[in-house]
């Protein structure tokens, strides 16, 4: 299957910043992009385990309450030396306000004297109306530095720095970040599969 112009596509997230993020991804190819969130839908309840299975579960979720095709992208920051935490709970870290800073300071608080090393996952998954579905997986590796640095980005952005690189996510524009990032290389496998003629 593929996504042409001018079909209608509906992002799973109520997060401005990744809104922005997958909106600027999928910019070029003409469709038209709404959120769960700009629809006043509720979040699903992400009851699962992996990236994979709580990206179709927003999705199945999104694309049976719209009728539309929808896009779910379920990330997080994986940490070998904290037993793979925050992983599929990252966005859960920051408490019931969902205060990031608090969350990036957790993730190093718990490090203390252990390695730094970590990447970010992103699975996005699309799920058509007639139940068609499809997954696709990035990583972005590299490790973590306290203080936080940079205002740009969101999330774990500005304590994660990229292998091959000294800034932090969150001291990269979109476009400098896309390079390297975890849901850009997931959008690239999207993109071959699904807009790319």
């Amino acid at each position: 299957m593929k996504l042409k112009s001018g079909d209608t596509l509906i992002l799973a997230t109520h997060n401005p910043g990744k809104l922005s993020e997958i909106s600027a991804l999928l910019s070029p190819y003409g469709l038209l992009i709404g959120s769960s969130g700009n629809l006043g839908l509720e979040e699903p309840e992400e009851t699962e385990d992996t990236f994979s299975e709580n990206a179709l579960l927003k999705a199945r979720f999104v694309s049976s309450k719209t009728g539309h095709i929808a896009l779910a992208d379920d990330s997080g920051l994986v940490v070998p030396a904290l037993n793979g935490q925050p992983g599929v709970y990252s966005a859960r870290w920051g408490g019931l306000e969902k205060n990031q800073q608090l969350a990036n300071k957790k993730v190093i608080d718990l490090l203390q004297d252990k390695p730094r090393n970590a990447h970010f996952v992103c699975f996005l998954a699309i799920v058509w109306p007639n139940g068609d579905e499809m997954t696709f997986e990035g990583k972005s590796h590299g490790f973590l530095t306290w203080p936080e640095r940079g205002e740009l980005g969101f999330g774990f952005d500005p304590i994660f720095i990229p292998n091959g690189d000294s800034r932090t996510y969150g001291e990269m524009t979109k476009l400098e970040k896309s390079q390297t990032s975890h849901r850009s290389q997931a959008f690239a496998k999207f993109k071959d599969q699904l807009l790319n003629a």
